[in-house]
């Protein structure tokens, strides 16, 4: 008897072994594809007339492709976000600082004091994902998934930050890591002073065969971890270092987008454009290795970017904050073959990275799961980072873990078009650069800015309807006070509800008296490029220290055609005025550029030179003839629209 119920006994277990092995292996396995500074236009899918993204159209033709998905304005908050299923004002991850060193225990992320010329008090970003989070990589670990992240990971520079301590088994990352591991090529050349006994690499990453492409490598290692976990449920966690920063990129390729142009006048840059074709060649061996190894069918892919196109690097904004060597080899490569031509453009959206208007935060999202997902369709359900994780617990049938607050809602039911988001109002945070916060509701956008900057936005609140007005180029807040009261308490509550730390006033600000506007900003919104610019003696005194020295001047706002005076005194030679309108990413290759001449003097001469703007004049740029030992001097400069009031700029009396 005994001997009959043990044997019965030792079947059931094997049932039920075999049962559990059964629904293991129906789980699919998990591949999230992430794109560095990848924008909502810049493939195919999306509309791009210039990028070349086959790949991509070939997972948009299998996926749900998504309209209206977001990510947060630079790369370490949406990371965060996606692995801890919270908005960025719960966990504290707000800015791209994930390669400096972390903060102590017991930091305040609120200073307690600023600089008098700042009149707020602005909140820190933590430089890492706290090791307290339970992530998506713990939960599908804990679930039986073997897991890996390879590729980019900026958040957190030191050992108890890894990914390895975040619930990665697998993990070939390197730090630090804003951008690739040193350079895009191999030897990647990052090392220091890490263990006793001499350097070794921060982070895995390892030095390949000479020349080879870290693009090409992260994918290497990504096949392999297909390869060795096919008969296992897996998540792969592929997080590229293109298409950011330095530029690296595979010159065959570059050659060949340098000879094309885009039709609509937008994009252009043959180098993002061969960085993103290597990214798209990375897609498609990833696809081609599921097709072969007969797991495209039981495989959840998610394809997404960590922000919006970047429209900044290697323009004059850019330089204003990014101190770059002229004799950098990696600039001089860029410029060789795209000039300074910004990265791309996100056109119709305005702006790009590190904006919180659409250019900055919407970003391609495409998931595709043979026989759960239709193929092929898309969707304008909003959503962000914070919904990848309860999404893929859903689509697998996992609870929610009991110890992780999630802000994010599952769009499962979007996905198998049975049903719609359970949310009412979608919210980005974001209290850096021109910071504030912004909020989603159906048609409807308010941006809530945390103080004035006339230079960058129109008033503390801009509101904008996203169906009439996808560019944001018309700010309804004057005319619909009642939408932004409604949308103002939806923030209102969204701050209290994530705990986000607001900016307090400085109690050291000594207001806007003129002696504290010349603190903050002597040259009163001019730019010396090539050049430097000095108060002396009541006039702007402009010395070369470069070719081409120019002051720039952003964010105007005068309609054509347009009158520019100047008085100066110093340096003769031939001058030109170049300028940018509304609408015109950067300045224009040809045309848009007035001459003058400029006579020896030492006594002060009034020059006039006619513009002839067609639109909204935004920027101007005054080229001088000034050299390093033959400075000009200027006493004023005036722009006076043809409509409307003159813009001066008294340098006599600052």
């Amino acid at each position: 008897m005994k001997t009959r119920l043990l044997i019965i006994w030792m079947g059931a277990a094997v049932v039920l072994a075999a049962q559990a092995a059964e629904g293991r292996a129906a789980r699919p396995n998990i591949i999230l594809f992430l794109v560095d500074d990848m924008g909502w236009m810049d493939s195919t899918p999306y509309g791009s007339k210039y990028y070349e993204t086959p790949s991509m159209e070939r997972l948009a033709a299998q996926s749900m492709r998504f309209t209206d998905a977001y990510a947060l304005p630079l790369c370490s908050p949406t990371r965060a976000s996606i692995l801890s299923g919270q908005y960025s004002s719960r966990h504290g991850v707000t800015s791209a600082s994930g390669h400096q060193p972390p903060q102590p225990p017991g930091y305040s992320f609120l200073p307690t004091k600023a600089p008098p010329n700042r009149p707020l008090l602005m909140p820190e970003s933590k430089n890492f994902l706290d090791p307290a989070q339970y992530t998506l990589a713990e939960a599908l670990r804990d679930a039986g998934y073997r897991t890996a992240h390879i590729g980019k990971w900026h958040l957190g520079l030191t050992r108890p930050h890894w990914p390895e301590q975040q619930g990665f088994d697998v993990a070939f990352h390197c730090h630090p890591d804003p951008g690739p591991p040193g350079n895009y090529f191999s030897p990647y050349g990052v090392s220091a002073e890490d263990e006793p006994g001499g350097k070794t690499r921060v982070g895995t990453i390892t030095d390949g065969p000479p020349g080879e492409y870290i693009t090409d490598r992260l994918t290497d290692e990504a096949l392999k971890f297909i390869r060795d976990n096919r008969e296992r449920p897996f998540f792969l966690n592929l997080w590229h270092y293109g298409v950011h920063g330095p530029w690296g990129h595979k010159e065959a390729y570059t050659r060949e987008f340098a000879r094309k142009t885009d039709p609509t006048g937008r994009q252009g840059n043959p180098i993002m454009a061969s960085m993103l074709k290597s990214v798209d060649d990375s897609l498609g061996r990833i696809l081609d290795q599921l097709d072969t190894l007969k797991l495209a069918e039981n495989t959840l892919l998610i394809f997404t970017s960590d922000n919006g196109g970047n429209v900044h690097s290697l323009t004059e904004e850019d330089a204003k904050t990014q101190k770059r060597k002229a004799d950098d080899p990696q600039l001089r490569d860029w410029r060789q073959w795209a000039g300074n031509r910004p990265p791309t453009s996100n056109a119709p959206l305005r702006d790009g990275k590190g904006r919180l208007y659409e250019g900055g935060i919407r970003v391609p999202l495409m998931v595709r799961w043979p026989g759960h997902i239709p193929p092929g369709t898309t969707t304008a359900a909003v959503v962000g980072p914070i919904d990848i994780y309860p999404t893929v617990l859903d689509l697998l049938g996992l609870a929610a873990p009991a110890r992780q607050k999630l802000d994010g809602v599952s769009y499962a039911p979007v996905l198998r078009q049975s049903g719609s988001l359970a949310r009412d109002a979608y919210f980005t945070w974001f209290p850096h650069l021109a910071p504030g916060v912004a909020v989603r509701q159906g048609d409807w956008k308010l941006i809530r800015r945390f103080e004035p900057r006339p230079q960058d936005y129109e008033g503390l609140h801009e509101l904008f309807n996203l169906r009439e007005d996808l560019g944001e180029t018309k700010n309804l807040a004057a005319l619909r006070p009642e939408k932004v009261r409604e949308l103002d308490a939806l923030i209102d509550a969204f701050i209290k509800e994530t705990g986000a730390l607001m900016p307090r006033p400085n109690p050291a600000y000594q207001g806007p008296a003129p002696e504290n506007r010349r603190a903050a900003d002597p040259l009163n919104g001019w730019v010396p490029k090539n050049c430097r610019g000095e108060l002396r003696q009541g006039a702007l005194v402009v010395l070369a220290e470069g070719r081409s020295p120019f002051l720039g001047i952003a964010n105007l706002k005068h309609q054509g055609p347009v009158t520019c005076k100047f008085r100066s005194r110093g340096a003769s030679g031939a001058g030109k005025i170049q300028w940018r309108v509304a609408g015109q990413q950067t300045f224009p290759a040809e045309g848009q550029v007035a001459n003058f001449t400029l006579e020896k003097e030492l006594d002060w001469r009034e020059t006039m030179v006619e513009l002839p703007v067609k639109g909204a004049l935004v920027h101007l740029r005054l080229y001088l003839p000034a050299t390093p030992e033959q400075p000009v001097e200027l006493d004023w400069v005036e722009l006076r629209p043809a409509d409307g009031r003159a813009q001066r700029w008294d340098f006599n009396s600052r």
